[in-house]
């Protein structure tokens, strides 16, 4: 069941990316509405180092530096406690199940997420180990950081929540949301332009013959772009 309201804590060596994404269009509106919950975590605030730091060189050699797992394991847990609800973990991962919308109707019924960003060559593998979060992936391929992936996490769920769009009925015809289907096509004023006009049936005021003709759209749509959701 979709929850009221979520909380989001994001835990991250950049948390100047966040307020700019924070402050603008229905996530501001849903956060002033108390309906989304925000809290960015500056990961170096937990680091034993004078500079700050929380990367070292991997034991065993190879490129680039990991995340420590002290700071890691220490934020988390100072976390976890500022609220009673201990909330989900969720490790933004290349290597994590792939983001799907059924997935994101699940995340949507957790009252509480905590997103731990990645960055460099990735985490020592005992953050895994001591923290069992529930990795996820945006798909097969690689970003900066986890941040990005974080906002996706974010942006998904939130549309979920009641209240959060204008329409509850916008959430429920997106693609992906009805059987695995592709939006089908959308028109808005004017009715024509530079010769192309807007199909006849979505003026004719028939919501029954309008419902069917969408729904072949889609089904048109989805095989002809993705149809290894038809299997």
């Amino acid at each position: 069941m979709v929850v009221d309201k979520v909380r989001f804590d994001i835990v991250t060596l950049f948390p100047q990316i966040f307020p700019g994404y924070l402050g603008e269009s229905l996530l501001a509106k849903s956060i002033e509405n108390g309906i989304v919950d925000t809290h960015v975590h500056n990961l170096r605030d937990w680091s034993k180092n004078k500079h700050h730091k929380v990367d070292s060189p991997p034991y065993g050699g190879g490129p680039g530096m990991l995340i420590q797992v002290q700071p890691v394991v220490e934020c988390i847990e100072a976390v976890r406690g500022l609220d009673t609800e201990p909330g989900q973990l969720i490790l933004l991962s290349p290597q994590g199940e792939k983001l799907t919308q059924s997935l994101v109707s699940e995340l949507a019924t957790y009252r509480r997420m905590i997103l731990l960003c990645g960055r460099y060559e990735g985490f020592d593998q005992r953050v895994i180990d001591i923290l069992q979060p529930r990795e996820i992936s945006l798909g097969d391929f690689i970003l900066n950081g986890g941040e990005v992936a974080a906002m996706a996490i974010i942006e998904s769920v939130i549309r979920l929540i009641p209240g959060v769009l204008g329409d509850a009925q916008s959430s429920q015809q997106d693609s992906f949301s009805d059987a695995s289907l592709l939006e089908f096509p959308q028109y808005t004023k004017p009715r024509e332009f530079r010769g192309i006009a807007v199909p006849e049936i979505l003026l004719s005021g028939n919501h029954a013959q309008i419902a069917s003709w969408r729904l072949l759209q889609s089904q048109h749509r989805t095989a002809q772009r993705r149809s290894d959701l038809l299997q």
